[in-house]
């Protein structure tokens, strides 16, 4: 088999050619950050921004999507004058696309209008998208075996390119499953559910992890449709990574942010102290065949032809993977501690938290403490 380095085209990228904008899409996956919190794109030519598009669904080069690009950009301008006022250089209301998104990389007031508008174009793709889905008659069953089949055909030419994975699981959770973390969660309720579609990858080392989803940002979903707040980062102190590699370390300083990178801790209670894991949520834009675009109605076609399905991904190095199954970590033990919180749960409800809990004992002398009785004195006998 062909190693991944020297595949020419379509080859994973090693650390040390990871670009500025690869390294900040990375840190807003591992944090769980929102697009429209970042005031710069970092993207250095023509080629990042077209493989961002495509990401997107979006072909640079077809009429339709061109059309619909700049659809989405006039109604983001139009938005943004509506309700603000915002004043918008007419040279910049001229460009392209493509063109706002390698001013958005400048500095200045024009960069800052670029981004603006961009923040904007992200939100109506994202909403039109799923009102897209909500007027086809499409069961979750139809959805999910069209996300499967573009999560599969990417996944799958990776490991036919000898990409470093040595693992990759996809499915969908069953309904005992469901049933279980719904009654575990205090939020029961299904649309709290982002793993019904879940796919796990091991690699052979954890330096393999960055590269490895700087790929999949370019080839399956694209950065900025991370779900904000749902990620989980047990592996890498992100500035601690970076600081360490003589790559990666200048680029600390171009960061959007200042805030320390540590952790992003799990809130899951069932997991164990020592599980370490990489976990995040994706909205990822799936492109609809023409088949099922023809039973939506003439009002959803001025939407576009792309949906949003969301997806959980897991990726972990073989090392970290191996010391997940041992002790407490396990996917067993895991499952135990989680279904005896169910049983509990259901047996009990909050009736353990609502009932007053028992006085304290009362604190008891030990004996050779014990102040001496006090007897009265005796009666004087009468004469």
């Amino acid at each position: 088999m062909t190693s991944y380095e020297s595949q020419p085209k379509d080859r994973l990228k090693r650390l040390e050619e990871l670009t500025l904008a690869d390294i900040e899409a990375i840190r807003l996956i591992l944090r769980g950050d929102s697009v429209i919190d970042w005031h710069r794109l970092n993207f250095a030519d023509d080629a990042e921004v077209r493989d961002f598009l495509i990401a997107q669904e979006l072909q640079p080069d077809d009429p339709a999507d061109a059309a619909r690009m700049e659809a989405a950009k006039n109604e983001a301008i139009g938005y943004l004058r509506r309700q603000f006022e915002y004043p918008i250089p007419k040279p910049v209301e001229r460009l392209t696309v493509p063109e706002l998104m390698l001013l958005a990389a400048g500095r200045g007031h024009r960069q800052t209008c670029a981004c603006t508008i961009l923040k904007c174009m992200h939100i109506i793709h994202h909403l039109d998208g799923r009102e897209l889905l909500f007027m086809l008659p499409l069961s979750d069953q139809e959805v999910f075996h069209i996300v499967e089949e573009k999560v599969y055909r990417v996944i799958g030419s990776m490991l036919a390119g000898g990409f470093p994975i040595i693992e990759f699981v996809g499915g969908r959770k069953n309904k005992d499953s469901l049933y279980t973390k719904l009654l575990s969660k205090q939020e029961t309720t299904a649309a709290q559910i982002y793993d019904k579609l879940r796919f796990r990858i091991v690699t052979r080392s954890s330096d393999d992890i960055f590269p490895v989803i700087q790929y999949l940002t370019k080839k399956l979903f694209p950065f900025n449709y991370v779900v904000p707040g749902q990620s989980i980062n047990s592996m890498f102190n992100f500035r601690g990574y970076c600081g360490a590699n003589a790559h990666l370390s200048p680029m600390l300083a171009d960061m959007q942010s200042t805030e320390a990178d540590d952790f992003t801790p799990s809130d899951n209670t069932f997991s164990a102290e020592s599980y370490r894991v990489l976990h995040f949520v994706v909205d990822m834009p799936v492109r609809l065949p023409r088949r099922l675009l023809e039973r939506a109605p003439a009002s959803a076609w001025p939407l576009g032809g792309v949906i949003f399905v969301i997806c959980e991904f897991q990726l972990v190095d073989r090392e970290t993977d191996t010391s997940n199954e041992l002790g407490d970590a396990s996917h067993a033990k895991y499952k135990e501690r989680q279904k005896k919180a169910v049983m509990r749960r259901l047996h009990l409800g909050t009736r353990e938290m609502r009932l007053p809990p028992p006085p304290p004992p009362k604190p008891v002398a030990p004996p050779a403490q014990r102040p001496p009785s006090i007897a009265p004195p005796p009666r004087k006998k009468k004469p």
